[in-house]
């Protein structure tokens, strides 16, 4: 039952590391904050990438969050998970690699900003170079159209 590594595997281990991160972010009300802190992301196994991340500017704004990714080959997808510390639901992924090779779209879905229902969601990994990384968050708004809200460069320590 001992799963072996495969090249979708190894593509995880780009993000091993100590990473500095800024992130900007767009909230419901056109709202604009800015979020900076550290993130360390380790293999489990060969099989999984496990990022723990923290941050915040002021101690009220304190947060941290686990972000979990891994391949399935039965779905033939990476798949995983994103809790934090700042909300009460678990974000599910599902996701496939773009033919470059260095963007990898994870799918989601979870409560409307609104607080009316759930949405569709995508967070993006984009590998810039092997010291630097971006993550794209955007939401599907009603009529179908995707809208980036949080912008985050990732830079490795």
């Amino acid at each position: 039952m001992f799963a072996k590594p495969q090249s979708e595997h190894q593509w995880l281990t780009q993000l091993v590391g100590i990473w500095s991160f800024d992130h900007n972010c767009d909230g419901p009300e056109g709202e604009k904050t800015q979020s900076s802190g550290t993130m360390e992301c380790r293999m489990l196994g060969g099989l999984w990438v496990i990022c723990e991340s923290s941050g915040g500017a002021t101690e009220d704004g304190k947060w941290s969050a686990i972000m979990t990714l891994g391949f399935d080959p039965a779905k033939n997808a990476y798949v995983g998970t994103f809790v934090g510390s700042m909300m009460n639901n678990i974000w599910p992924y599902q996701g496939v690699l773009d033919e470059t090779g260095k963007r990898l779209t994870l799918n989601s879905e979870g409560p409307k900003f609104s607080g009316e229902g759930t949405g569709l969601y995508r967070d993006t990994i984009e590998i810039v170079d092997r010291d630097q990384w971006l993550m794209i968050s955007e939401m599907q708004g009603d009529q179908g159209e995707w809208t980036q809200f949080m912008r985050g460069v990732h830079n490795r320590r």
